[in-house]
């Protein structure tokens, strides 16, 4: 079953991987969703463990920490009402070692890190994205290396479609 730390061994798979066949081409990780717990995760272990540093990271509707997404998602509304949702819902995916620490993950990261967010992201609200940029600019030394870029709502790029706007390449370079 998949677990937090077998994504981040299959990542860092695929960067070797990756990186064995680019030549001297930069490798970014970008995650979405989910995917950006994972990419901090795996650009921390990268930089700590083999001191190596990504070209850059990049998070498309990103959160702070798989907690604090568990209980902004919409699903979970109906049940933060109730006694123990905190313990029985949110505690229990630290039981299961599932934490996507993206919060402590860029305290540490040197990288360029470029976070993106629509305003109209229904899935993980726009201040879990924002409260991630604020973290990671308050940690980095180079603040010129965070950067926040949100979508406005009457765009309707919502929750997963930010890479069909047109302008993306270019924000991204």
């Amino acid at each position: 079953h998949p677990t937090e730390s077998g994504f981040t061994t299959d990542v860092l798979a695929l960067y070797d991987w990756a990186k064995a066949r680019s030549g001297n081409s930069s490798i970014l990780f970008w995650g979405h969703s989910l995917g950006t717990g994972i990419a901090t995760n795996t650009a921390r272990k990268l930089q700590e463990e083999r001191g190596v540093q990504v070209d850059a990271v990049v998070l498309e509707s990103p959160y702070t920490n798989i907690r604090e997404a568990a209980a902004h998602i919409p699903i979970t509304t109906i049940y933060r009402q109730f006694p123990g949702f905190g313990y029985f819902i949110l505690d229990s995916l630290a039981l299961g070692d599932m934490f996507f620490a993206s919060d402590e993950n860029v305290k540490v990261l040197a990288c360029p890190l470029l976070i993106l967010h629509a305003e109209d992201d229904a899935v993980l609200p726009p201040h879990l994205g924002r409260k991630l940029f604020e973290t990671a600019r308050n940690a980095y030394k180079d603040k010129t290396k965070v950067k926040f870029i949100t979508f406005p709502e009457k765009l309707g790029l919502g929750h997963d479609y930010i890479s069909f706007n047109p302008e993306l390449p270019i924000l991204v370079k």
